[in-house]
């Protein structure tokens, strides 16, 4: 099929959005929880305790954050059995997931006291910010088991094609945690564990709703029995390992932005912080895109249907560009008016306004990353993301290396070049390896 013929059938390209927005539509829901976390605990008497809520919740964020892996691999492995017509293998995969996310709950509430002990000081802070994380992180930790069932879920119900079902569950979720702040918080004057305790409960109820979902997708079905399943869990846990080094790597590259921005000045580690906002707006829209090609190439591999693939390449490549485009032309003629709304400070207005070209030119040359991100995900193809994402890594700090002393310039150099060399690395392996032409790599 050539590229016209997929570009002109509208049924495909209604199918590619309705997958995507209700993804879109819960992530706007993500910085609205942190905006009303911030809110709550804003309005306290000293800023400490805002402190305090910001660095716990970072550890929290980034543990959850790098075990990601349990909702993309459960994601494609359950897509390619809903293109195999397998249910069966679907509720395997479910059930070694959830399994998976309970040895890891096990080990993160195991091991919380030395990150605690060890997590907190590399965060920084005053002695009260401390006090108050490790008293947020005490509680919050409780809730990892949750959390990461959560994830799992989260992935099946994705990967069965239920976008809409998978964005009630983040909806309802995270405006019961928004909810429960305001009780705890403003109403009961929990102060910053009433905000712990606010998301705790939050991940328990997302799981009773999210179970529920889950079950009504299962009842009825007389081939399911909820005994362990054990074959295909290796093929499960390569994927997931190779999800979690691809996800280091990358948090280990913008974490670098970070530091480095920090040995530049408070000034500089600030305007930095500002314009990566910009980035993270451009995730949510771009995810999206990526959440429909994981179900749609997940499925076409499961069914082995190559014209299928690609389709779903060829129009979540397209409306990624499109969108790209939108947030390039955005930034260029509101991105002063939107760094002016993020921040009162006259210096760091400045240096973020001085830096937004690179913002600018982000999303033009960022979004295929977050497309092939998706494609390779539903192939569960962990090792070409692992090894691309490894190449890209070498290049970002090549690159920051190579302009290191254009300062800021060269730091943002380097991360708009690692994030075209992730879309390039894995756009290569796809025409090489994945097209429709060249021999299936199933």
């Amino acid at each position: 099929m050539t590229l016209t013929a997929i570009l002109s059938r509208r049924q495909a390209h209604r199918r590619t959005f309705a997958l995507a927005w209700p993804m879109i539509l819960s992530n706007i829901t993500i910085p609205l929880l942190g905006l009303v976390d911030t809110a709550v605990i804003g309005h306290l008497d000293e800023a400490y305790y805002l402190g305090g809520v910001a660095v716990g919740s970072m550890i929290i964020t980034f543990l959850m954050w790098m075990l990601g892996f349990l909702r993309m691999g459960t994601t494609a492995l359950v897509a390619q059995g809903l293109g195999a017509d397998d249910i069966p293998a679907q509720f395997a995969v479910l059930k070694q997931g959830v399994a998976l996310a309970l040895v890891l709950a096990l080990w993160l509430l195991l091991l919380q006291w030395p990150i605690r002990h060890w997590g907190l000081p590399l965060a920084g802070g005053s002695e009260e910010v401390q006090r108050f994380a490790a008293e947020y992180f005490a509680i919050r930790i409780w809730g990892a088991p949750a959390a990461l069932v959560n994830l799992v879920l989260l992935g099946f119900l994705l990967g069965r094609g239920q976008p809409r079902v998978a964005m009630w569950q983040l909806l309802l979720g995270n405006g019961l945690n928004i909810a429960l702040d305001l009780l705890l918080v403003v109403g009961l004057g929990w102060g910053v564990a009433g905000a712990a305790w606010a998301s705790l409960a939050a991940e328990y109820g997302t799981l009773a709703l999210a179970a529920v979902l889950v079950w009504r997708q299962l009842r009825g079905n007389p081939a399911l029995d909820w005994y362990p399943a054990l074959q295909g869990v290796g093929r499960l846990v390569r994927l997931n390992r190779d999800i979690f080094l691809r996800t280091l790597c990358l948090q280990l590259c913008f974490s670098f932005v970070t530091l480095m921005g920090a040995r530049l000045g408070d000034t500089v580690v600030a305007g930095n912080a500002v314009l990566m906002n910009f980035l993270l707006v451009i995730s949510y829209a771009l995810d999206g895109f990526a959440y429909s090609a994981e179900v749609e190439v997940g499925r076409a591999w499961g069914a082995r249907d190559r014209a299928q693939l690609r389709q779903a390449v060829v129009l979540g490549w397209f409306w990624s560009a499109v969108t790209a485009l939108v947030f390039v032309v955005l930034f260029a003629l509101a991105g002063e008016g939107m760094i002016l709304l993020l921040t009162d400070i006259d210096a760091v207005r400045a240096h973020a306004i001085r830096y937004l070209p690179w913002v600018v030119a982000l999303p033009a040359l960022a979004f295929s990353c977050f497309l092939f991100d998706g494609v390779y995900i539903g192939a569960a193809l962990g090792r070409p993301m692992r090894n691309a994402m490894l190449v890209s890594a070498l290049g970002f700090f090549a690159l920051w290396w190579g302009f290191h002393g254009l300062g800021n310039h060269g730091l943002w150099l380097a991360l708009c070049g690692f994030m075209l060399l992730r879309g390039l690395t894995l756009g290569w392996h796809y025409l090489v390896r994945l097209n429709p032409q060249a021999h299936w790599a199933g």
